[in-house]
């Protein structure tokens, strides 16, 4: 039996939709791309006071054709990440602005060199099969900073990247890179390595941009993350069931452009709901009600047989301290419990504004420890202790058995040292959390990339990075041969 945690009742799960539909029906969403409202208008949608009224027979078709399960894949073609069912993944949050500078404890902006060391980090950690487009690198202009970030992950990591694109052209640059990672823009629709997030902006609206982006990405085949906001008592309704009925209209409607765009394109159920805290006017990714938003959510999602996405592991501790254990350790597991599919977050500190290393690898204890639970109890033979009893009698004397010693390792998860269960051991989880980073970084091998895979990502950076009067690319070590 494997442990699985569920908050709305199957009625109010309908509810939700049937809300959703009639919102979307009747009030309808703002659409800015003319393309995909182009798109919506002609399978149906009508135009009214600025927003597109979508029938629910047009989101129902839309439905029908979003997959109910596919891969990310790994640089060697391997599925590494299955979007679909019960399956638990974790990510690095993405889009920092600042770090926690590892000697100063204190944030200050990322930089390629930064990021750099992340990937390498994550790439080390089997807790998260996915690498994520984690900080903002300030030391490259703005305007290349979605590829530049791409580009320094793929160079140093084999595994599956979350990003996401933050402008129409930048986007392009990317699939740009990715196909060049793969092959060619066909083995990249055909085995993708990346999913981009893609935000409308709360409450119900799909700006020019995202909208734009979702149709692009349908027609690239790249799988589509659709990231919806709402924050309960701000920008959506105060209560979480109507926090989650916006989220379910704003989520519906991305997929009924998508899936017009390109029907059978890969798209995922995802959000980073919160609430708004009235006392202090802060947006808390760490409060349990955020955390309950983020399963209720999913169970809409899960309740239409769609991938799942969700933002956890986070915390609004400014400091690696108990505040960041407790609400990164507990929306882990009720993550997991929920079954969403990928939980991004992991690492972040200060409401999403800041990052660190030490975190992240502290994170994947508990992101270890959550698999764990819901790997769940199982018999292991015929008789569950009998033959064990039957062996030590009362001498209890199990450690002995050929059982204890064949079995303890599919019994046990064992931690790193991160987590302290020695004696009398007297340093901090800070300072075995830094030990933990020079270990992994320590023991990073860069991937060997096809000579002709670099050429192609460097032949794309240059020309970018040129066009901004950027004659060097920070992060990437490369011979004097490939700035020619």
């Amino acid at each position: 039996m494997r442990p699985k945690l569920e908050l709305l009742e199957q009625s109010l799960v309908q509810c939700v939709l049937d809300e959703a539909f009639e919102l979307l029906e009747t009030m309808g969403t703002k659409v800015g791309a003319i393309e995909a409202v182009d798109l919506l208008s002609s399978a149906g949608a009508s135009m009214e006071n600025g927003a597109v009224r979508i029938p629910r027979r047009l989101v129902q078709r839309a439905l029908e054709s979003v997959p109910r399960e596919f891969f990310l894949y790994s640089r060697s073609g391997q599925p590494a990440v299955h979007y679909g069912g019960d399956n638990v993944h974790f990510d690095p949050g993405s889009s920092c602005l600042n770090i926690l500078d590892s000697e100063t404890q204190e944030p200050r902006p990322a930089i390629s060199a930064d990021l750099v060391r992340m990937v390498q980090v994550t790439e080390m950690l089997p807790e998260f099969a996915a690498q994520s487009t984690a900080m903002v690198c300030n030391d490259v202009p703005t305007e290349i900073g979605d590829w530049y970030r791409l580009l320094l992950v793929l160079w140093y990591s084999d595994k599956p990247v979350v990003t996401g694109a933050f402008g129409l052209p930048t986007l392009q640059t990317m699939l740009e890179l990715l196909a060049a990672d793969v092959g060619g823009a066909e083995k990249l629709r055909q085995k993708p390595r990346a999913i981009f997030d893609v935000c409308p902006s709360p409450p119900l609206n799909w700006s020019e941009f995202a909208s734009q982006n979702m149709v692009e990405l349908a027609r690239a085949g790249v799988p589509a993350e659709i990231v919806s906001m709402p924050l309960a008592g701000a920008t959506a309704p105060v209560t979480l069931a109507g926090a989650i009925v916006q989220h379910a209209a704003e989520c519906l409607a991305g997929m009924a452009i998508h899936q017009l765009a390109k029907p059978g394109a890969p798209v995922v159920w995802g959000g980073a709901p919160a609430i708004f805290d009235m006392s202090t006017g802060n947006t808390p990714m760490g409060a349990v009600e955020t955390a309950m938003l983020d399963v209720g959510c999913s169970q809409i999602g899960k309740a239409l047989g769609l991938p799942t996405h969700g933002y956890l592991v986070a915390s609004d501790s400014r400091h690696i301290d108990a505040q960041a254990g407790m609400e990164s350790g507990g929306s882990a597991l009720l993550g997991a419990l929920a079954g969403i599919n990928m939980i991004s977050g992991a690492g972040m500190l200060d409401f999403l504004a800041c990052h660190s290393i030490e975190k992240l690898v502290i994170d994947a204890e508990v992101i270890a420890s959550a698999q764990r639970l819901i790997a769940g109890i199982e018999p292991r033979g015929e008789k569950l202790a009998l033959e064990a009893f039957a062996q030590t009698g009362f001498h209890g004397d199990f450690l002995k058995l050929k059982e204890t010693r064949l079995l303890f390792r599919k019994e046990q998860h064992f931690p790193s040292a991160v987590t302290d269960r020695r004696a009398n051991e007297g340093s901090d989880i800070l300072t075995r959390a830094r030990g933990r980073v020079s270990e992994l970084v320590g023991s990073y091998q860069k991937p060997k990339l096809e000579s002709q895979v670099e050429e192609a990502l460097l032949a794309i950076a240059w020309r970018e990075a040129r066009a901004v009067g950027i004659d060097h690319l920070p992060g990437i070590e490369i011979i004097a041969a490939y700035h020619d």
